[in-house]
């Protein structure tokens, strides 16, 4: 055939931006693709299976389905979100209700079964994933529903004899069988664990996990909104929870690989979508943190974070270059009685993480806003956080006997408040896996106190927060962490802020090279391509 020179199959080129969209209220509706989209990885996981009643089985989970699907541009799909079951009640045969199907194009996914309840001839549903069994009784059937394949996995079975006590089974979940009920005798107590759900590579989030089969006087827990988890049974005497809604995710994928015409690939090219010269990038950019404040200061805020990776934020779609890192640096340690500085920015490409702000001091100054507001002096208030960067430094005790400042907000948690006895500890940061593993950055600086003995000292955020002087050592920020710097009651300089840091993550099939050599890349255990930057640089991808 005419291919344009090149003997051998004609590859389609995506261009969908890896834009996603979730879908996630129950019912019927469409979703557009876009013009240039021509391939999806589409997420489709099923209602969760409603728990049984009275020593009832866990409801299987929803089906769970994940694949890549070659779809046309500026087209209309189907989409069915499928609502949990409803959990069981006394009322023969008492079975939870199974979980309805969702619906992506022509990708269905398979309502989770029901769990079985307390009554002769009940059993767990099959579904997506199978319901458990119930637990006591005196007649059969005893087995667990059936999981559909490539879909879920069974129901726990009840392995007591006939006559003898037992939990109900767990439900079937996504990435494995439910637990079988053994437990026999009575008093009957206690939980048997459903199987475990399944991360989707779309949004890194678990789904589709089974739910417990119960025995203990408690009513069953629903399985959580959109995660097409079953419901836990219901314990004696009581009813089973209900499962879970289910959820589509499309992804409009951006991808070429294989072979192309060379008519193909000069349209590509004339039109600026070849799509090699992309590459679709997630972040974590870390400004660097605010100094303590002296006499009676408060911790410094931790700098500002900011990152795509396993979160909301959509990740950048960059073209092959050169781009400039800023690494903020860490605010400057105060000598003299004042308030502490604020950390400065660090930047990539269009991200901006604003610096930590500056613990205040003594009742002159509030602690200073920034990524995550400055601590208060002892009788003063905590600095602003920065929405969706950091939070709030903790105020100050007031004229207290000791005069307790407040510690630097973090990422993740506000700074606490001074008292009588106590400086505030610094807000903890946030954790992230960007690099492979989990590591936490972004920690408030802690609050100082005037004397030691048995007056307490802010403890520095985890994430790299400084600790505040008093009956312990005084500290900076972390160094690459963005941390806060403890604050000083007065005798030494403040503890500086620590420098920020940017780290930038690729798929396989994208090359980093980094700026100065102080700058590192990596390869994470799945094959993507990391760059870490410690201090301002040039990254280039390839």
């Amino acid at each position: 055939m005419a291919n344009g020179g090149i003997i051998g199959p004609v590859n389609t080129i995506s261009t969908g931006g890896n834009k996603v969209t979730s879908t996630t209220s129950t019912g019927s509706t469409t979703i557009t693709t876009q013009p240039g989209t021509r391939i999806i990885q589409s997420l489709v996981v099923a209602g969760g299976g409603g728990g049984g009643y009275n020593v009832g089985g866990g409801g299987g989970a929803g089906g769970f389905r994940c694949g890549e699907i070659s779809v046309c541009g500026a087209t209309s799909y189907p989409i069915t979100v499928g609502a949990g079951g409803a959990g069981s009640g006394d009322s023969a045969p008492r079975n939870g209700a199974s979980g309805s199907n969702s619906v992506f194009g022509c990708t269905t996914a398979t309502g989770g079964g029901g769990g079985a309840g307390y009554s002769c001839g009940s059993a767990g549903l099959s579904g997506g994933s199978g319901g458990g069994a119930r637990g006591y009784t005196s007649c059969s059937p005893r087995a667990g529903g059936c999981g559909t394949a490539c879909q879920g996995n069974d129901g726990g079975s009840l392995a007591a004899p006939k006559g003898v006590g037992g939990t109900g089974a767990g439900g079937g979940g996504a990435g494995g069988a439910g637990i079988n009920s053994a437990c026999v005798g009575s008093p009957k107590s206690g939980c048997v664990a459903g199987g475990p759900g399944l991360s989707s590579p779309i949004n890194c989030t678990t789904y589709a996990a089974g739910g417990k089969g119960m025995a203990d006087s408690s009513p069953g827990s629903a399985g959580s909104v959109n995660t097409g988890n079953g419901g836990d049974g219901g314990g004696n005497p009581n009813c089973g929870g209900a499962g879970g809604s289910g959820i589509v995710v499309v992804k409009e994928l951006n991808k070429a690989s294989g072979v192309w015409s060379m008519d193909t690939v000069y349209d590509q090219r004339l039109n600026d979508n070849w799509i090699v010269n992309y590459a679709y990038v997630d972040y974590m950019v870390v400004a660097g943190g605010g100094s303590g404040g002296r006499q009676y200061g408060g911790g410094g805020g931790a700098g500002g974070l900011l990152t795509s990776y396993c979160t909301p934020s959509n990740s950048l779609f960059l073209s092959s270059g050169p781009y400039a890192i800023t690494v903020g640096g860490g605010g400057a340690g105060t000598p003299g009685n004042a308030t502490g500085s604020n950390g400065t920015n660090s930047v990539f490409s269009t991200i901006t993480s604003t610096g930590g702000g500056g613990g205040g001091y003594h009742t002159s100054s509030n602690g200073l806003l920034g990524g995550s507001g400055g601590g208060a002096g002892y009788g003063t208030s905590g600095g602003s956080g920065t929405a969706g960067q950091g939070n709030a430094g903790g105020n100050g005790a007031g004229c207290s006997a000791e005069y307790g400042a407040g510690g630097g907000g973090g990422a993740g948690a506000v700074g606490a408040v001074g008292s009588g006895a106590a400086g505030g500890n610094g807000g903890n940061g946030s954790a992230s896996s960007i690099t492979g593993s989990p590591v936490t950055y972004a920690g408030g600086g802690g609050g100082s106190i005037d004397t030691g003995g048995s007056y307490t000292s802010g403890a520095g955020g985890s994430g790299g927060g400084g600790t505040g002087d008093g009956n312990s050592s005084l500290t900076s920020g972390g160094n690459n962490t963005g941390g806060g710097g403890g604050g000083s009651r007065g005798v030494s300089t403040s503890g500086a802020g620590g420098p920020g840091i940017v780290i930038v993550r690729a798929p396989s099939g994208f090359n980093f090279t980094v700026a100065p050599g102080t700058n590192s890349t990596a390869t994470t255990p799945g094959g993507c391509k990391t760059a870490t930057f410690t201090v301002t640089g040039t990254l280039t991808i390839s």
